[in-house]
């Protein structure tokens, strides 16, 4: 969406063009502000019941074919202030891609930051899942977190005020913040070790996952002492198909949709059918790293 310097309101806002998948469902209604003051006059004109949905780059969700009947809030491109600060924090925005947090560390001569090139996301989805890979995790290096509540006031958090986990983050009191923005410290390092750090961790995901087709990044957490993806193709799953979504030849763990065909109903199926048939021959429960929203269709899908 071209940046008017405006905050927008759609209705019906198809969300197969604002997500990785590249299928799914509208949203009622979509939220385009254009800074965080902007982010919290708006969550103040809404009911306190209304249903929102935050929405980065739409690399960690599926929304069903039903739609999404609420407020889907975009905030890549628009909460994207990201500067460094006197007392040698990185201030980071709901909205700043995780791999230009990344990239902004390294040229401040500040060290490991590099796993987040590896978090296909926004640093919002990070805050939200702790997302990580190659040994790095999000809540690691958070100093303190900006929040928005439904009455658009401003809250100043810590760690102690969340639930951290393993892919998994939640306010001890409360639900109705949202995240809108990060102070992360990261320790004095090497700009040209991190930079080549960064460098080596892409060639990697190049080389070892499904990029070139529509994808939403690991579909299930690793589980204890093991891989999902392991699992996966252990299970003669690698390659399976439904209804235009494939489990991806190149990384198990990822399901794709390759010809860009499959419907939200197609790609929730795999990932149930993928669920059942880890759980029969292994015994282990594979849970989503992705997170579906919305209502359901009457249409279905089978192999």
């Amino acid at each position: 969406m071209p940046d008017t310097g405006r905050p927008t309101v759609r209705a019906n806002e198809p969300m197969a063009r604002h997500v990785s998948w590249r299928a799914g469902g509208a949203a009622a209604c979509a939220f385009f502000p254009t800074s965080v003051d902007e982010l919290a006059e708006f969550l103040r004109t809404l009911r306190t019941d209304e249903n929102l949905l935050l929405v980065g780059l739409g690399s960690n969700l599926l929304v069903r074919d039903g739609g999404f009947d609420g407020t889907a809030i975009f905030t890549h491109g628009a909460l994207n202030t990201l500067r460094l600060e006197d007392d040698g924090t990185i201030y980071a925005e709901a909205g700043v891609a995780s791999p230009k947090l990344a990239r902004f560390a390294a040229n401040h001569n500040l060290a490991e930051a590099e796993f987040l090139a590896g978090v296909p996301g926004t640093v919002g989805g990070a805050l939200a899942m702790n997302a990580g890979c190659h040994g790095g995790e999000t809540w690691r290096y958070v100093a303190r977190v900006l929040m928005l509540n439904r009455q658009g006031e401003r809250v100043l958090r810590t760690a102690d005020d969340f639930e951290i986990g393993y892919r998994h983050v939640g306010l001890k009191a409360t639900t109705d913040e949202i995240f809108a923005a990060a102070w992360f410290r990261f320790p004095t390092g090497d700009g040209d070790v991190a930079r080549e750090r960064i460098r080596e961790l892409l060639e990697r995901r190049i080389a070892t996952q499904p990029l070139n087709l529509p994808n939403a990044g690991s579909v299930f957490r690793n589980p204890p002492g093991d891989h999902a993806a392991r699992l996966i193709e252990a299970a003669g799953l690698k390659g399976a198909r439904l209804g235009g979504a494939q489990v991806s030849e190149k990384h198990a763990n990822f399901i794709v949709n390759p010809e860009g065909e499959a419907t939200a109903s197609a790609i929730e199926m795999l990932i149930g059918h993928v669920q059942a048939v880890v759980r029969g021959k292994f015994g282990v429960d594979l849970v989503r790293e992705v997170r579906i929203v919305g209502s359901q269709t009457q249409d279905g899908a089978g192999f």
